[in-house]
């Protein structure tokens, strides 16, 4: 079961990233490059922010994993460049080097796990809880602050006009990063009930919902653990505070 598991998200993530990329190869050749003004809809660049919202969000992880700045930078490049195409190479990526026992084990838990601490030492490298409250708060009231101003000065994003080939590709883009997304909520709840609750939320509210979800993450924890046990549900948290 949990063997299958690795192989399906792999395989997911697989078809996930050709998915986007066949879209955005598609959308060049029929509709042209995307650096026009006229494709700078109001409703465009609130889709933008809440695209980039949740870019930082997996960002944040990669940086975490990552056990060099230099690959750690690399990536963020990409993953800011290319968006999910990015999101999936980096998850199959982690998915192939998982070893046969990892992959046996729990799979989840090791791909979201540093490189360099596969056996639970915890890391040095800390962030600040309150400033990973008030990044990820700010963020949040900035989406709803351009969702807000958007609704009010353009209307609702619900009609023929708004949904441009780009806009469309965007919208694949995004919601490929909402599946990964998805899949971190559903490891991290503890019941099929509260996991669908906050995936519908992810779905319909994307970034503001991310940004919610973590700082009620955060403000679960307590202030003395390291900010990356957020990644970790309550069971995985224990390895941290084994004996080594």
């Amino acid at each position: 079961m949990i063997v299958s598991l690795a192989i399906g998200l792999r395989s997911l993530f697989t078809v996930l990233g050709c998915v986007i990329t066949a879209t955005l190869i598609y959308t060049i050749a029929t509709d042209g490059l995307p650096f026009r003004r006229e494709l700078l809809t109001p409703w465009m660049a609130a889709t933008l922010v809440d695209f980039y919202i949740n870019v930082l969000a997996i960002g944040a992880w990669i940086v975490y994993k990552e056990s060099n700045w230099i690959s750690a930078t690399l990536w963020l490049v990409l993953l800011v460049c290319l968006g999910s195409i990015t999101t999936c190479g980096y998850i199959v990526l982690q998915f192939l080097k998982l070893s046969p026992p990892e992959s046996l084990q729990d799979p989840i838990y090791f791909v979201l796990l540093r490189h360099q601490n596969k056996d639970g030492v915890e890391q040095k490298k800390k962030f600040s809880f309150l400033a990973a409250r008030v990044l990820f708060s700010a963020l949040g009231c900035l989406m709803l602050g351009t969702l807000s101003y958007t609704l009010i000065t353009d209307g609702s994003p619900f009609r023929r006009e708004v949904l441009t080939p780009w806009m469309e590709a965007t919208l694949v883009d995004f919601y490929i990063n909402v599946v990964a997304l998805s899949v971190w909520v559903a490891y991290k709840e503890s019941s099929w009930i509260s996991a669908v609750f906050w995936i519908v939320l992810l779905i319909c509210f994307g970034s503001i919902t991310t940004c919610v979800y973590i700082v009620r993450q955060l403000f679960h924890l307590p202030s003395q653990d390291p900010v990356y046990l957020v990644l970790f549900n309550c069971n995985n948290r224990k390895h941290f505070s084994e004996p080594t």
